[in-house]
């Protein structure tokens, strides 16, 4: 084996093809996830300020 591996099998043996294979997915994955994704300015802020919210909520709430 080459020290140059870039997959380890953790338990059991791994045939060359099992990697051939796992690895090929891996790569098809990578391959399909976009390289850039589109993001759009929040018209909000995704925090609140504690201190303005009730000091009860009730347990039914929505609100979490």
């Amino acid at each position: 084996m080459s020290t140059d591996m870039m997959l380890r099998v953790e338990k059991g043996n791994a045939e060359p093809e099992e990697l051939a294979a796992i690895t090929a997915i891996l790569l098809a994955r990578a391959a399909a996830t976009p390289e850039e994704t589109v993001t759009t300015p929040r018209s909000q802020a995704g925090w609140r300020r504690l201190e303005r919210t009730p000091g009860f909520r009730a347990p039914h709430s929505w609100q979490g």
